[in-house]
């Protein structure tokens, strides 16, 4: 009979399954639960279950560095997995290489996630959203400088509000290297104090090309901006993290233009309005005012000055009276209430018993209550209700 340790065993178990090439990659469908992700190792832990079974798994750094979302309990995912045993203690469990939602796509999945986490923080709350100046004179603009977004924009300011100077900082849109210097850019435009109002954005795209704008980092740049920032990102069906924090969201660049400054027709419009409101306004004013001279002029208080004077000296005695009656009836009141309780307080006192025939029995400084507390030759003192009377017990 040979007898192995429980180590040779646990090795021997895990030698096969890892020699089985079926287990060494196999996909796997399940629900996550109990995961676990705040080691400092940067792997999670978590179990793969369905109806029947639940199984151990383990996600290494370096794998899950790679996924675009967070797991969280009760997620279907499909998993690349290889089948292992944990020499340990033994445990059968599978490592993780990739991981992907089972139905719904892994950037739709970190979108949400991220828009609820930044939600939560208050970041998209309308109470931290700057207004957008009425006039700028500087307008910053962050996006490519070869799309169409940026001429449509320098088109709409240049004929809406050509006073308005246009700061463009050219960055990437798309791909890994965007996000960076989206950043870079918010960050300098607020260093230098380069621009009244931002408009960061780009055109329409499928949400692989617009990712860059859903990026965390943006989100926080956008949100920490001291300047006021209108998002203008894809067409109006598209929404992005970044519109969600900015303080104005505008459906398309072109729209972003129209929105952060006003039509110069419209304010020449509303000028002349307004001189004309202006020279109405003064007279109207003006007439008013010679209105309310002539009626103050007429008030007794400047024609008879001893008039207000005797009237406010009526009032004072009529308050007067009122104080001098209230006080008279709250100590009536009062006098009635202690005539009550000093009633009741005198029905009580133990000298009222006595007055009635009855005594009290001391012994020393003690309440003679029962014939046990004395013997015969004790001394008494029967205290009555007009005095005390000696007495030795017999």
């Amino acid at each position: 009979m040979q007898v192995i340790s429980v180590s040779q065993l646990n090795r021997y178990v895990k030698a096969l399954l890892e020699g089985d090439k079926k287990l060494a990659s196999v996909y796997i469908g399940g629900e996550i639960s109990n995961f676990t992700d705040h080691y400092k190792s940067g792997h999670l832990y978590m179990s793969l279950k369905d109806e029947g079974a639940v199984v151990r798994a383990v996600m290494f750094r370096g794998s899950a560095s790679k996924l675009k979302f967070k797991p969280e309990n009760g997620m279907r995912v499909i998993v690349k997995a290889r089948v292992s045993l944990y020499e340990k203690d033994g445990s059968f469990q599978i490592y993780i290489e990739e991981m992907q939602p089972d139905g719904v796509g892994a950037l739709q999945i970190a979108y949400e996630q991220l828009k609820k986490r930044l939600a939560e923080e208050g970041l998209f709350d309308e109470s931290r959203k700057r207004p957008i100046p009425r006039y700028p004179s500087r307008i910053g603009v962050i996006t490519s400088p070869t799309g169409a977004a940026v001429r449509d924009i320098i088109n709409v300011l240049g004929r809406r509000y050509p006073l308005a100077e246009v700061v463009l900082a050219p960055v990437l849109v798309q791909g890994e290297g965007a996000p960076p210097q989206l950043i870079k850019a918010l960050k300098w435009m607020n260093s230098t104090d380069s621009a009244d109002v931002i408009i960061i954005g780009r055109g329409g795209g499928s949400i692989e090309e617009l990712w860059a704008f859903n990026d965390e980092g943006v989100a926080r740049a956008v949100a920490e901006s001291r300047i006021p920032v209108i998002s203008a990102v894809g067409h109006e069906t598209d929404f992005t993290i970044c519109d969600f924090v900015a303080d104005l969201r505008a459906p398309t660049p072109s729209a972003a233009a129209e929105l952060a400054v006003p039509d110069r027709e419209q304010l020449l419009s509303q000028l002349a309005k307004m001189q004309m409101i202006a020279r109405r306004g003064a007279q109207a004013v003006w007439d008013a005012s010679s209105h309310r001279l002539a009626v103050a002029r007429s008030r007794r208080c400047l024609t008879s000055p001893l008039f207000y004077v005797e009237e406010q000296s009526m009032r004072l005695d009529y308050l007067t009276r009122s104080f001098v009656h209230a006080a008279q009836s709250h100590l009536g009141e009062y006098n009635r209430q202690l005539g009550a309780v000093s009633a009741k307080l005198d029905a009580l006192s133990p000298l009222k018993v006595l007055a009635r025939g009855y005594s009290i029995a001391y012994s020393g400084d003690r309440v003679v209550k029962r014939v046990s507390d004395v013997s015969s030759g004790d001394g008494l003192s029967l205290r009555v209700s007009d005095g005390v009377v000696e007495c030795t017990v017999d």
